[in-house]
């Protein structure tokens, strides 16, 4: 949630706090972050919207997992957000980058095998993270897309089998261009 990112005066908060305003007007961070699990959660158990696994296909997938927690739910943010010192793609730039991003896919639908699936897509998620689009629930996102990509490729990953302790270092990783890890870790996930 808004713990752990750089701090800035957040439009997205409410005033004084770290505290993303939502749906419910809940105030204390630890109950935001327990209703937004559960109602995500729910989501993520329904059919995802289908679409042409397009940048705006990608904004439905965040609006589903997230639209009855915040109003901005499948909207790309509109303030520059760090993790860690490491700045995420100003928002003026992600719609150019994410149509960028997204016009690659075609690579990764077309893999000739699982190694060549796994690069791509590996590629993919470091790009598509490193751009951040959303104000938060991104993670959640990228996972329920890159399964959807899987699947669409002929090649499934199974993210119920993704070790956080692992698997957040190998984003921050390909985060500094080291897409090593993340590959491992998508390749563990292969069904």
């Amino acid at each position: 949630m808004a713990a752990g990112y750089d701090g800035f005066d957040d439009p997205y908060a409410y005033k004084g706090t770290t505290t993303l305003k939502n749906k419910l007007g809940l105030r204390d961070a630890a109950q935001l972050e327990a209703f937004e699990l559960e109602m995500t959660t729910l989501r993520a158990r329904e059919p995802l919207p289908r679409g042409k696994l397009n940048a705006r296909h990608y904004c439905r997938v965040h609006r589903h997992l997230f639209q009855d927690v915040y109003r901005w739910a499948g909207k790309y943010r509109t303030v520059r957000t760090a993790k860690g010192g490491n700045p995420f793609c100003y928002p003026e730039y992600i719609d150019g980058e994410m149509t960028k991003l997204f016009a690659t896919l075609p690579a990764a639908l077309g893999a000739d095998g699982p190694e060549d699936f796994i690069a791509e897509a590996t590629r993919f998620l470091g790009e598509l993270n490193a751009i951040h689009p959303f104000r938060e629930g991104n993670g959640r996102s990228q996972l329920a897309f890159m399964a959807m990509l899987g699947e669409t490729a002929g090649f499934a990953l199974d993210f119920a089998r993704v070790r956080r302790e692992s698997f957040m270092p190998a984003m921050i990783a390909s985060y500094a261009g080291n897409l090593v890890p993340l590959s491992a870790e998508l390749r563990s996930l292969l069904r």
